[in-house]
């Protein structure tokens, strides 16, 4: 299954009429990790006013979803830094909303729109990153069937992961899960059988979005 998540942990912090918003965001895979992370910022900001939190987790075996407002008036806080996790179509992630009261009152759609923004803010700045299934294959040629083999690869989705050059030229293929079968049929075609092709193991790949 393909997850969207975090690639590391991103700040923000925002002033909203005199009030400090400092927002963390973190890739969690469970919700131990994810509960450790709240706790490790609460105890970091034992003095601020409000800390609000909410999580996502699903790994495709378990799912567990929770936020808190710390205080703040109900659906104001939480319930808003989850819905950007959720918006934003993430997966396994944790974020925690720091709140230094400054005296000046935000009104509900006030605290909306400061968690949301901080939230939002605080995820960017972590770099959100697309994990995937994949699965390898190593194709040998001759050296005359090196551009085509590498065209086809590169032009196919795939990734040259790894080189071997002797007699014969061996390059380890990587693609999404499924696609393997279809790449390697196509190279087989294009170079009129005069490949050599061998099925490896599955793994996962993480890449930018």
């Amino acid at each position: 299954m393909n997850v969207k998540t975090l690639r590391g942990v991103g700040t923000a912090e925002l002033v909203i009429k005199k009030s400090v918003f400092i927002g963390y965001a973190s890739p969690a895979k469970t919700e131990e990790e994810a509960k450790a992370f709240i706790s490790k910022i609460k105890a970091h900001h034992s003095d601020a006013t409000h800390n609000v939190s909410a999580y996502l987790i699903n790994d495709g075996k378990n799912f567990a979803v929770r936020y808190d407002d710390d205080g703040e008036p109900k659906g104001s806080a939480g319930k808003p830094v989850l819905k950007v996790i959720q918006n934003k179509g993430l997966s396994n992630v944790v974020v925690v909303v720091t709140r230094y009261f400054g005296g000046i009152k935000l009104g509900y759609g006030g605290l909306v729109k400061a968690y949301s923004d901080t939230a939002s803010l605080a995820i960017e700045n972590a770099d959100i990153i697309e994990v995937y299934e994949t699965e390898r294959f190593q194709v040998t040629f001759p050296y005359s069937l090196f551009h085509p083999v590498r065209d086809t690869v590169k032009n196919s989705g795939g990734r040259v992961v790894g080189e071997d050059y002797g007699e014969l030229v061996t390059f380890t293929v990587e693609t999404r899960k499924g696609e393997a079968e279809k790449l390697m049929e196509l190279l087989t075609e294009r170079t009129k059988g005069r490949v050599r092709l061998r099925k490896l193991f599955m793994s996962s790949f993480e890449g930018s979005l």
